[in-house]
């Protein structure tokens, strides 16, 4: 018995169908596929001008940054940053830490020094980058210091109970609106300052003892 000629395009009639059967698995495993899984990792955030990373989320932008070592803390939110320019007095944006004494007729205020030192340990001695905002009238640069992991070392501050949100001249002063919850925050837990009862705001501390004589 004769049997039938083999069929010529056998061969590529097979790899034909294999081909239209991948292609279609392909696009049904891309259909059912979650919207977002599969692309490509969003690129991080750009680096700031001067190579830094750019500051945590929901500090305000500066107009301008200063790069350089915190070579003085003064207090719990003024420090010395040596720049390309020179030394620049930086006094810390949206927060006012307890008072150094300043002689028999300004004394200090309690927890200044340990405010102080808690900023000293944040960032004395390091390279960091101040987001600034404008010059105050003796000339300082009101600044946000951010620190090498993006924090803020003015929310630090206040976070950690050594610092006050400066919430004086109804809220004049206070461009970082974090500032209010994080002092609540620090207030709660007892942080700081905030261990004893009667803690004196630096802006009342100034006008009420250091003016009026009564510091009570």
């Amino acid at each position: 018995m004769r049997g039938k000629p083999p069929f010529r395009g056998g061969g590529k009639l097979t790899a034909l169908i294999v081909a239209v059967i991948l292609a279609a698995a392909g696009a049904i495993v891309n259909w059912l596929q979650p919207s977002g899984q599969g692309d490509s990792p969003r690129p991080s955030r750009p680096p700031s001008a001067d190579g830094r990373s750019p500051a945590a989320d929901g500090i305000p932008p500066g107009s301008y940054t200063l790069t350089g070592a915190i070579v003085n803390v003064a207090d719990g939110d003024t420090v010395t940053l040596r720049a390309r320019d020179g030394q620049r007095r930086i006094r810390m944006d949206s927060i006012d830490a307890p008072e150094e004494g300043h002689g028999a007729d300004q004394p200090g205020q309690p927890f200044a020094e340990a405010s102080r030192k808690n900023l000293a340990d944040l960032v004395a001695g390091k390279t960091l980058t101040a987001q600034c905002y404008e010059q105050d009238q003796y000339g300082r640069d009101v600044c946000a210091l951010i620190l090498d992991d993006g924090r803020s070392a003015n929310r630090l501050q206040v976070q950690s109970g050594y610092a006050w949100a400066y919430t004086a001249r109804r809220g004049d002063y206070l461009r970082d609106k974090a500032m209010t919850s994080l002092q609540r925050q620090a207030q709660d837990a007892k942080r700081g300052l905030w261990a004893k009862e009667g803690a004196m705001q630096p802006w009342k501390w100034r006008y009420d003892c250091w003016r009026q004589r009564q510091c009570g």
